[in-house]
């Protein structure tokens, strides 16, 4: 497959999800860019994943971008770390409403940092990088951006 037609996927796997996402270890940040709505796709993933009961059974995850290593999964403990952003169904429930409470007067420019709320001793936090209306999510993507020079 060449360079531009795995570049072309990979925008449009951006696009369909609705928001970039990257995971920043030294910060311990699982950090979310996108517009408004592109980041209530995030709280919709979350509630898509716990209101379906195949995902009921501990260790239950799935996958989510186009380098698939954004995963949520079923676990005892509410928490998120350098693997996975994780609970139960009713915390992944939870994650999602805390969510859409802070979205629902975000402007552009606003960082929305999400842990003691959810998880206070989670090891990483989640932060929601809400950019303007008309934010592309793979422009924030810096592999793209290398490929393409």
């Amino acid at each position: 497959m060449s360079r531009e037609i795995v570049n072309q996927k990979t925008r449009l796997e951006w696009r369909d999800l609705g928001f970039y996402y990257d995971r920043d270890d030294s910060a311990q940040e699982w950090r979310l860019t996108g517009s408004r709505n592109g980041l209530l796709r995030f709280r919709d993933l979350l509630l898509t994943y716990a209101n379906d009961p195949r995902h009921a059974g501990k260790s239950e995850h799935e996958h989510y971008g186009p380098y698939q290593y954004l995963e949520i999964m079923t676990w005892p403990e509410a928490g998120m770390d350098n693997h996975a952003i994780h609970g139960s169904l009713d915390d992944l429930r939870r994650l999602a409403s805390l969510t859409d409470q802070q979205l629902t007067h975000a402007q552009a420019g606003v960082s929305i940092r999400i842990r003691e709320d959810f998880a206070p001793d989670s090891q990483y936090a989640l932060v929601l990088d809400v950019r303007p209306d008309d934010f592309d999510p793979p422009a924030a993507d810096p592999a793209l951006a290398a490929r393409a020079g």
